[in-house]
């Protein structure tokens, strides 16, 4: 099983690197599907808004609500977020290379989202990297029966473990 998982500690880093690891791989030619997260400054100083870009080239969903500066509740607009998950659905043919997804969330962990999906590339033997957050570790964790690999946010290091997982798949391929 080839899953893993990593957490950066600054707000919106992890974002960042998954966005950056995915951008290296499909230069290299990659089969990459998936989604990254896009986070937009809002101009009244309100939360950030909160886009996915369907991988390899679009479209962006926006997944947050703007529930008003003063709101607390979570932002996550459940709807747009399974049109994401249909979208990355419906490109994820045979031949894809690996699978990236910004966030196993609160709805993966409620057992919504791209759940089902990750567990479709498994069982396909597709190399799988998800960002996760302190809060849904638990929860990624337990999906993942505790064999997921925990990565250090570094994107040099995530992309080398996504190759290695891609190499060990063409030789076992070739035998």
């Amino acid at each position: 099983m080839h899953i893993a998982y990593t957490m950066a500690p600054g707000r919106g880093d992890t974002d960042l690197i998954l966005a950056r690891v995915a951008d290296t791989l499909l230069s290299r030619g990659y089969r990459v599907r998936g989604t990254v997260q896009i986070n937009t400054d809002r101009a009244d100083a309100g939360p950030c808004d909160m886009d996915v870009k369907v991988l390899p080239a679009g479209p962006v969903i926006r997944i947050s609500q703007s529930l008003g500066r003063a709101s607390h509740g979570c932002r996550l607009d459940p709807s747009a977020l399974e049109a994401a998950v249909g979208h990355v659905t419906a490109s994820f043919a045979p031949g894809v290379d690996c699978l990236i997804l910004n966030k196993f969330g609160k709805h993966e962990a409620a057992g919504r989202g791209f759940r089902d999906l990750i567990a479709e590339a498994v069982m396909q033997d597709i190399p799988v990297l998800v960002g996760t957050n302190g809060l849904n570790a638990k929860a990624f964790m337990d999906f993942s029966g505790g064999l997921a690999a925990e990565l250090p946010p570094v994107a040099e290091g995530l992309v080398s473990w996504l190759e290695a997982r891609l190499k060990q798949k063409e030789r076992q391929t070739a035998a």
